[in-house]
């Protein structure tokens, strides 16, 4: 438990990452606020924390002022998957770029330190390989995935005009991809579509020649990076990589899936979508150095304990759980 008891505001968090942080801030004592409008949130993920003195929920959309007085905020309002950002791509822009601009002004008004959950997508498809919070990344403003790739870099523009106009504190990390229960099983992510294809005993599907490459980190590990982040002193702002560095190849992770759940999957491809990297991998050193921080659960542990949870998930609900 938390020496100091702190309001926390957790904005999308009912979501993936959202009710993780939640449930380990509640679980240290502090008053926590989960504020969400579910649109890929889902109360499920926060059923269990609904009895505790110290958390309350807010349906709420952060496009729209909020007036809550609190002592520190993680921001984490957006959908994050190419299938959720993409359906509506105006809203993800504006919950990218007005949602912060809602949450700064929060945090001027009650001097709170702000938290911003950004992205390893502000890299676009990197030149740079693996990634570190130097480069300047190389995104396609006019592509599919603009709304998210640039509203998440306008987000952390706006974070340090804020810095640097009305000297709040504030605490910026980029996020890479992370996995764990409570993912959407719809989410369209590789991940979390194997292991429901698998399951369901249909063909995995790769797209491109499943050579790409990409890095896994397990949501616990996120998590603790996120509050060691909001633990360091003023002066540490970020932009801060957290994710796993040992990157492998996407049909590589297909394999595993299918050998941890005994399915008889056949992987099939499908044309690479527009925009997606070929590699995506994180520099953490300034991780390790500044917070102390490395990711320690393996691909395989985490991969078991992820589709556990989906196995529960499709025993209580069946196929329309998917």
């Amino acid at each position: 438990m938390s020496l100091t008891r702190k309001r926390i505001l957790v904005t999308g968090g009912a979501g993936f990452l959202g009710s993780h942080l939640c449930e380990r801030l509640v679980r240290e004592g502090h008053d926590v606020l989960c504020v969400d409008n579910y649109f890929t949130g889902r109360k499920d993920n926060i059923a269990h924390l609904m009895d505790k003195p110290n958390f309350e929920t807010m349906r709420h959309d952060i496009c729209f002022p909020l007036y809550v007085e609190v002592d520190e905020i993680y921001n984490l309002a957006c959908p994050a998957s190419p299938v959720h950002y993409q359906f509506d791509p105006v809203q993800t822009t504006k919950v990218s770029v007005i949602g912060a601009i809602n949450m700064l002004g929060l945090a001027k008004r009650v001097r709170a330190r702000i938290f911003q959950a950004s992205t390893s997508e502000v890299y676009g498809d990197p030149t740079v390989h693996p990634q570190t919070e130097a480069y300047r990344g190389n995104v396609n403003p006019l592509g599919p995935r603009a709304c998210y790739d640039e509203g998440k870099r306008c987000a952390e523009t706006l974070f340090f005009d804020y810095l640097r106009q009305h000297k709040l504190t504030i605490k910026v990390v980029r996020i890479f991809n992370t996995y764990g229960p409570r993912m959407h099983p719809n989410d369209g992510r590789v991940v979390s579509n194997f292991i429901v294809q698998a399951l369901r005993g249909e063909d995995i599907t790769l797209f491109g020649d499943g050579g790409q490459t990409r890095a896994f980190c397990y949501v616990d590990d996120l998590i603790e990076g996120f509050v060691r982040m909001m633990a360091t002193g003023d002066d540490i702002t970020g932009p801060i990589n957290l994710g796993n560095p040992h990157e492998i190849p996407v049909r590589e992770l297909a394999e595993r899936i299918i050998t941890l759940t005994g399915a008889r999957s056949n992987i099939v491809h499908r044309p690479l979508p527009e925009d997606d990297p070929l590699q995506r991998c994180p520099d953490i050193s300034r991780a390790r150095d500044v917070l102390g921080w490395q990711p320690g659960v393996n691909l395989e542990e985490g991969l078991t304990r992820t589709i556990a949870y989906f196995e529960n998930l499709l025993s209580e609900r069946g196929a329309a759980a998917f």
